[in-house]
């Protein structure tokens, strides 16, 4: 047999930050919750949360041998404070989860170290998930007491923040659960003000339709006209509901967690990234998560910042752009172009329109005109 405190430790030897026990029948209620989410249409585009929704939604349906859930968390704090890059328009702001390698390759190793060393030392059986199966982890870590539910919807640690990735070890063993934490929010509300674009109806709640980081990362079309001057600088994901948290004070760095994030993903520029061919994409961000979401997602992120810059200079990196391959990006640098240089745009409507068979891109040359909206007055630095 195995004790709960010999798990922590080896818990924390393989690395984690911090470690709970829950039961698969501890989260009753936020099966609940997620299917009245779902029946709002909050999931937005994705459509894996609807299909997988029973399993989601219960832990035992996922693995019916399950008795018990280690739930493991694995710190991932910015050395600086990553809202400062929001004041540079030409650089690129990518979530700091994002900054280093993909997180599902390093957490799933050190599950996997200490689920063989669960198996042998009792002979059980185990499931190690993290993030892409359909387990609701942060639930099972608020019952595990790991954290509570914060009014951002994510986990919020009295230890770790709001920095930290998530784990999940489900083992045929019986281990005594753990206490779940209570909430310790209060009154403060600086996650939901903070939202660039108002994606917290209520506290506790989320739209993921308007979340910057569904925007950026889950959205496969065009990104919607009325949400794009809020996405600033944000090119792949948002921290800003995260970094704002009263409890990041007890947070460890990056550094010292032993997760490195890649000094040139820190703060790009968005000129080069605009650049970028499919190639180039793959190269820059191997081994990163922001390599899942492709070339052409990616880009039409960054002409997106590009045409919230007020930098009338990138306007010719826009214009690059305009007889892209992927209609996805040719609309986006329509648009970035409309917002920098209209007299450019206008010249470029003139010679492309007529050419154009996407009716999304068509529409975004279109849309200015039929629309009383009125470009920014573009600036000569970012």
């Amino acid at each position: 047999m195995v004790t709960t405190d010999e798990i922590i430790t080896k818990a924390r030897e393989v690395g984690f930050s911090d470690c709970g026990i829950t039961t698969p029948d501890a989260i009753a209620e936020a099966g609940g919750r997620l299917f009245d989410w779902v029946a709002l249409g909050r999931q937005g585009e994705m459509s894996w949360m609807e299909e997988r929704l029973a399993w989601r939604s219960d832990p035992q349906a996922l693995w019916p041998q399950a008795r018990s859930v280690i739930m493991l968390a694995e710190e991932y704090g910015p050395e600086e404070d990553p809202l400062t890059l929001l004041e540079h328009p030409t650089r690129g702001a990518i979530s700091v989860y994002a900054r280093g390698r993909d997180y599902h390759d390093l957490v799933k190793k050190r599950l996997k170290r200490l689920g063989r060393w669960l198996v042998e030392r009792t002979g059980c059986e185990i499931k190690v998930f993290v993030d892409t199966a359909p387990v609701m982890e942060k639930p099972l870590a608020e019952a595990a007491g790991l954290g509570w539910h914060g009014k951002h919807t994510n986990l919020v640690s009295r230890r770790l923040g709001s920095w930290f990735f998530l784990g999940a070890v489900f083992t045929t063993l019986k281990l005594t659960p753990d206490r779940p934490h209570r909430d310790r929010c209060g009154d403060c509300r600086r996650c939901l003000d903070i939202c660039p674009t108002a994606a917290f109806p209520a506290p506790y709640q989320l739209d993921a339709r308007r979340c910057v980081s569904y925007l950026t990362i889950e959205l496969k079309g065009p990104i919607p006209r009325e949400m794009r001057a809020a996405i600033g600088n944000r090119i792949y994901g948002c921290d800003d509901c995260l970094a704002v948290c009263p409890w990041n004070k007890f947070a460890a760095s990056a550094q010292e967690a032993g997760y490195w994030a890649r000094a040139e993903l820190a703060a790009p520029r968005l000129a080069d990234l605009a650049a970028l061919d499919d190639g180039g994409f793959r190269e820059v961000f191997s081994g990163s998560p922001i390599k899942r979401i492709g070339r052409d997602r990616f880009v039409r992120n960054v002409l997106i910042a590009i045409g919230n810059s007020g930098d009338r200079s990138l306007a010719m990196a826009a214009q690059a752009r305009l007889d892209d391959a992927a209609p996805l990006t040719r609309g986006a640098a329509v648009w970035a172009l409309w917002r920098l240089n209209p007299d450019a745009w206008a010249a470029a409507r003139t010679a492309r329109r007529p050419l154009e068979a996407d009716e999304d891109v068509l529409v975004e040359w279109d849309a200015p005109l039929r629309a009383p909206v009125i470009a920014p007055t573009p600036t000569s630095a970012g």
